[in-house]
């Protein structure tokens, strides 16, 4: 007896981190029962809050662990409403079948206007002048003060963010010089640099944009501080662990870093009222700002309304256009059929299994498509809307399964 697979349990979604309302709008309009909390949840909590989610909304204070996932079978998808995704546990993640989604270019324009911002207010030393005239102090003197027209900047990491960056820089006058460990299209009249070094050497104004991986902690210390210019300027919008802090105060106190912004540090309260501890609170000429690169409403929108919306395409059609861990698939989807959603280790011949039980159980397919990546395979299948409960049996059985699901025809 063939039986229509066409059960839909209670979808469920949870977003934590004060997530723009645009993208609980966007989940409950795709019919998910939305709860929102303003704040992270450690380990424990987080274990227990996901059970019997469906889809997982985070910011950069909560970390998904190979624990956390374990403990949630349920839970297909997890969306970062940012752009690192260093919190969560990648490889655990496509190892329990779970999809990572992000938001790769959403606040890069925010990110590069408070650069800008904070290049200019250095430049000018804002920051000194503005506390003196809070003290009652009138200060006119252009002593250290500087236009940036003219000027170079060195930009660490040329991905979204540092090739923006770079255009703006050039449109007020500076030049721009730039360092990635990938070979990246030099845009305008920026300049590559073969080295680090050679980048620390050339240069007024040191910006980071590095990513989060492992390999960058510790990245920039008192070695690559000490190849700087004397009286260079220094920004870190990137990661908190990419610098040494107490390397950079050690520099500034020496005058040998003549300014510095900092927007992300290795350790960062968990919520707001906490206290902020760090040994560059107090130092002359340094801007530090609570990790608010793209906290602008423009980008929070933005963010929102990108990440709900991989989510809900995931979860409706199986589509994983840039998933942070899943293969990328689009698939249009065929009037009239059922979907079969794949994830599998990345073997040989899995395919032709697939076809295999399919063809055993007399299920015709309309349309299919498979991408690797990795150690992962995932496959969409469209089949007729007629097929057995041992279909899945069998395709679930398989050695190489990682999650199975089915997605029923509108």
């Amino acid at each position: 007896m063939l039986t229509l697979d066409t059960t839909r349990p209670l979808m469920r979604a949870l977003l934590l981190e004060n997530i723009h309302p645009d993208a609980s709008a966007r989940l409950a309009k795709a019919g998910y029962e939305v709860e929102t909390l303003s704040r992270a949840l450690g380990e424990d909590e987080l274990a227990g809050a996901v059970r019997g989610v469906s889809l997982l909304g985070i910011r950069s204070q909560t970390h998904l662990t190979e624990r956390v996932l374990a403990a949630v079978p349920r839970l297909a998808a997890v969306g970062a409403f940012c752009i690192g995704v260093n919190q969560i546990d990648l490889a655990a993640a496509s190892r329990h079948g779970v999809a990572v989604f992000n938001a790769p270019f959403s606040n890069t324009r925010s990110v590069v206007e408070l650069a800008i911002a904070e290049i200019i207010a250095m430049a000018r030393r804002l920051p000194e002048k503005n506390t003196r005239m809070h003290a009652g102090e009138w200060d006119k003197s252009a002593a250290g003060s500087h236009e940036v027209r003219g000027r170079r900047l060195g930009i660490v990491g040329y991905g979204n963010i540092g090739t923006q960056l770079s255009v703006i820089a050039e449109s007020l006058g500076m030049s721009v010089y730039f360092y990635d460990i990938a070979d990246k299209l030099a845009i305008g009249n920026a300049r590559r640099c073969s080295t680090l070094t050679e980048l620390l050497e050339s240069v007024e104004t040191v910006t980071l944009h590095v990513d989060g991986r492992d390999g960058n902690r510790g990245f920039f210390g008192e070695a690559e501080f000490a190849a700087m210019r004397p009286r260079s300027l220094f920004l870190n919008l990137s990661r908190g662990f990419v610098v040494d802090h107490a390397a950079l105060r050690r520099n500034i106190e020496s005058g040998h870093i003549a300014g510095a912004a900092i927007d992300v540090f290795p350790e960062e309260p968990k919520a707001r009222g906490e206290e902020f501890r760090s040994e560059l609170r107090g130092l002359p000429n340094v801007i530090l700002t609570p990790h608010i690169g793209g906290s602008t409403e423009e980008a929070q929108q933005d963010i929102g309304e990108f990440v709900a919306g991989k989510l809900a395409d995931y979860m409706a059609s199986g589509a994983t256009s840039l998933s942070v861990n899943l293969p990328g698939i689009t698939l249009p989807a065929v009037p009239g059929t059922h979907r079969l959603v794949h994830l599998h280790r990345n073997v040989p011949g899995v395919l032709a299994s697939i076809n295999r039980v399919l063809a055993e159980h007399g299920v015709n397919v309309e349309g299919q498509l498979l991408r690797t990546r990795d150690d992962l395979g995932y496959v969409l299948t469209d089949i007729g809307t007629e097929y057995s409960d041992e279909v899945l049996a069998e395709l679930r059985a398989m050695d190489v399964t990682i999650r199975l699901r089915t997605i029923p025809s509108a």
